[in-house]
């Protein structure tokens, strides 16, 4: 993670190897120029650049800045004070992820408000992110460390201290996501999972409980078990409590932590399957939100079940048409062995609604179906109206693409079981939807909201401060809902 810092030199004299700048278009046709400064404007006037958001356009900075070179990053508006907050992360994330194997560069942005200034610094420090730590190459070949050092130009007057703190916590809990969804999986599996986030709460007041495959057997949870039976590496259920003292309000939060999913007996078509590397990313994401609740010192008690499990086709895993009890006693047909999640977090669903949280939220690669029906950017949101608005409004605050999905009643027919009390899947078409309503049968009357992030948790197209492999999409908003409930 990049070394914050603030400083109050001028933007001429600020020292560093890239000042990161922002571009608008210019009106009228008129070439695109550099807020604040008229020099830089006139000398990339020939140029012609573009000013369209994300675009860069690196330059040697001759005598015009101490900076070794200027990185001018278009903002996509003819304005600085009309450029929205994502906007600005998007942008400034872009220029950070550029600049790897950098060791400094400075980012400013002259005129405009310090509101945009702190997304720009949070786009800049979540760009900043490399994974290389299978990449053995040297020399030409080496992996490229992402930029050390950020600092933030200011006016001297603006204090921005706070929003380096939170800009850094974010920063860090979502590294924590990427790395651990982009680990290959043989080198992540259930318990070694289990033993990271022990790893990564050490140094918190957050305490740790984690169940092994036996406790599984004794405790009843049978979905977890059933799923994970079928791999030579057993499943976890691990449990973390951060509880503040004198905190009144509560949040439970429950991941689907599939390590690796071939589909089990339900075979998945080989192309693509790679990718199932981060079928553990809802996991890794409430792990992320709650050393991120933890290092805010969030008012609010933060009770997490990561529900890990290797789903594989091994000569003891279950069949289509086996029966599994969950955790709460409900019987569970198995009709598909790759709805493998939804069995899961269904059994961790029941034990975070019995903590009786104000809220409680799921965030899953669950379905297919939502990739379908929202593409590979946007999270769906599903669950009780009040709290899928909590979610809705901390998105909006956060800058990430949600969008409310609903539970028609018709759906719910259609999971009823022959031989149990359900069945693991509904008809093909409403697919995501089907998976929610089935999760809703494990949380009760508990205010609770289901996040399926099956679409933009991994990609292979970069955009702005997200790059190939693990986005960490979600892990913002789900620690916003927790800030909003602390009054942050």
């Amino acid at each position: 993670m990049s070394m914050i810092t603030l400083t109050d030199t001028s933007l001429s004299d600020v020292s560093t190897d890239v000042l990161i700048l922002p571009l608008v278009a210019g009106a009228d046709d008129a070439p695109a120029t550099v807020p604040g400064s008229p020099e830089l404007s006139e000398a990339i006037a020939a140029l012609e650049p573009s000013a369209s958001r994300g675009d860069l356009l690196r330059i040697p900075s001759a005598s015009l800045v101490a900076a070794k070179s200027v990185l001018l990053v278009g903002v996509g508006e003819k304005e600085l004070s009309a450029v929205e907050a994502e906007d600005l992360r998007l942008a400034f994330g872009a220029a950070t992820r550029s600049l790897a194997g950098t060791t400094s560069a400075a980012i400013a942005l002259p005129g405009g408000s310090a509101e945009q200034l702190a997304a720009a610094l949070e786009g800049a420090a979540l760009g900043a992110y490399a994974f290389t730590a299978h990449k053995t190459g040297t020399g030409d070949k080496a992996p490229k460390a992402p930029l050390a050092e950020i600092h933030v130009v200011t006016d001297g007057e603006t204090s921005l201290e706070t929003a380096v703190q939170r800009a850094e916590v974010l920063a860090d809990v979502v590294t924590i996501v990427r790395d651990l969804v982009n680990t290959p999986p043989n080198l992540l599996y259930p318990a070694e999972f289990a033993r990271r986030a022990e790893e990564h709460v050490k140094d918190l007041p957050i305490e740790v409980t984690v169940l092994d495959e036996k406790q599984l057997a004794e405790g009843g949870y049978g979905g977890i078990v059933g799923v994970g039976q079928g791999s030579t590496r057993p499943p976890r259920l691990v449990k973390l409590e951060y509880a503040p003292t004198g905190a009144t309000r509560s949040v439970s939060l429950v991941g689907k932590g599939i390590t690796f999913d071939t589909g089990g007996i339900s075979l998945k078509p080989a192309a693509g399957m790679d990718d199932m590397t981060s079928d553990m990313t809802g996991a890794a994401t409430v792990l992320g939100a709650t050393v991120g609740a933890a290092k805010l010192g969030l008012d609010v008690r933060v009770t997490t079940f990561l529900a890990l499990a290797e789903n594989m086709p091994g000569g003891g895993a279950q069949r289509p048409g086996d029966v599994v009890t969950i955790r709460n006693g409900m019987t569970v047909e198995v009709l598909n062995t790759d709805a493998e999640g939804r069995m899961v977090m269904a059994d961790a669903l029941v034990d975070a609604a019995a903590t009786e949280p104000d809220l409680l939220m799921d965030v899953a690669t669950l379905t297919g179906a939502a990739v379908v029906a929202l593409g590979t950017r946007t999270a769906g949101v599903m669950g009780c109206e009040d709290a899928r608005e909590k979610v809705l409004a901390a998105a909006r605050t956060s800058g990430e693409p949600f969008w409310p999905l609903p539970f028609p009643s018709e759906l719910r027919a259609d999971l009823t079981g022959r031989v149990a009390d359900l069945r693991n899947i509904g008809e093909r078409p409403g697919g995501a939807l089907s998976a929610g309503i089935f999760l809703k049968e494990f949380v009760g009357e508990t205010q609770w909201a289901h996040i399926d992030i099956a679409g933009p948790a991994f990609t292979a197209k970069p955009l702005g401060y997200m790059g190939k492999g693990a986005t960490g999409m979600s892990t913002r908003t789900v620690l916003q809902v927790i800030e909003d409930m602390a009054g942050k």
